[in-house]
């Protein structure tokens, strides 16, 4: 899968702000858009560009916010997420309607996943506590000390949706999130990514996820393109969070007929309205046992994207997306 731009934030259409030159057009109104900044190199002042938008947007009214190229890069180019979380809380007395953020809507073109610099993210929650969403790409550490993705432990009653898009997630950043307080967070999708590009979580790191012990008012569960998908589809089938969701997404990574016959053999799923599996291994008889199973109950199951082993049936599966 090709990491490309987001579309769509929090419900609202992406809509890029324009350089000082383009602005003939009139503007749409602050709270219709996900307003998106980026700059290239050759272009305005990422810091320029930020200020201008301020002023010239209302930034009370605006409820989405998308940050790219110019506020974030890989080590060699770009900003870094520590620039970004100054930006973000000198704002916060203005940008006091602000519902989502996405963090690094970063393009192949413009920067690898697993190059995508980013850093703590608990100054930017704590400076938002009424933030609804948070979406996050990428996890490397980088240039001056940055020491890559983090999420500490800490309370956020706010939060209801919560992305980690990685070609390598940290184990250190899911025990912070399972060591949070987050009481109304209802939708979590990690991208876990695989070894060699930096994921060290392991299915054990996920427990309290998975046992439901510490998010109340889940209701999606996302565990998506990671080379142990397998493992992580057992561990979900017998897992009590289940029975609380009302969608399910464990595509994108490796899963075969061996990770989609645990689920079968697992837990009822037919509670759920959504099972994704887009990006997946399986035969073309599992498919049928799948749908089977769940879509005479009224369940989605999303089973796009078959792909096929590039070498043996274990180490050709690959993720859609990991460097």
């Amino acid at each position: 899968m090709t990491i490309e731009h987001i579309t769509e934030l929090h419900g609202l259409p992406v809509f890029d702000f324009p350089l000082p030159d383009e602005g003939e057009e009139p503007l749409p109104e602050a709270e219709t858009v996900a307003w998106k900044l980026a700059r290239a190199d050759d272009e305005e002042d990422f810091d320029d560009a930020w200020e201008r938008f301020l002023d010239t947007v209302d930034p009370a009214r605006v409820r989405a916010l998308v940050l790219g190229q110019g506020a974030y890069g890989s080590e060699y180019d770009g900003g870094g997420p520590d620039e970004t979380a100054e930006r973000l809380d000198a704002a916060k007395e203005r940008l006091t309607g602000l519902d989502a953020l996405y963090l690094a809507d970063l393009e192949f073109m413009e920067c690898e996943l697993s190059w995508i610099v980013q850093g703590d993210v608990s100054p930017i929650l704590a400076a938002y506590p009424r933030l609804k969403e948070l979406a996050v790409r990428g996890s490397r550490g980088g240039y001056g000390g940055v020491p890559g993705l983090e999420f500490p432990p800490l309370r956020h009653t706010g939060l209801r949706t919560l992305r980690l898009e990685n070609g390598g997630l940290p184990g250190a950043v899911v025990h912070g999130i399972v060591s949070s307080d987050l009481p109304n967070l209802e939708h979590l999708d990690l991208w876990l990514g695989v070894e060699a590009y930096g994921r060290t979580t392991m299915v054990e790191d996920l427990a309290p996820i998975l046992d439901g012990s510490c998010l109340p008012a889940l209701r999606h569960l996302g565990l998506r393109n990671a080379d142990l998908q397998d493992e992580i589809a057992a561990a979900v089938a017998t897992a009590p969070v289940v029975a609380q969701l009302t969608s399910l997404a464990l595509g994108l990574g490796t899963l075969s007929d061996a990770g989609a016959e645990a689920l079968l053999h697992g837990q009822p799923l037919t509670h759920l309205q959504r099972l994704d599996l887009r990006h997946h291994f399986l035969s073309d008889a599992m498919m049928g046992r799948v749908r089977d199973a769940l879509e005479p109950s009224g369940v989605v199951v999303d089973l796009s994207e078959r792909e096929w082993p590039e070498d043996d049936e274990e180490r050709g599966r690959y993720v859609a997306a990991g460097e």
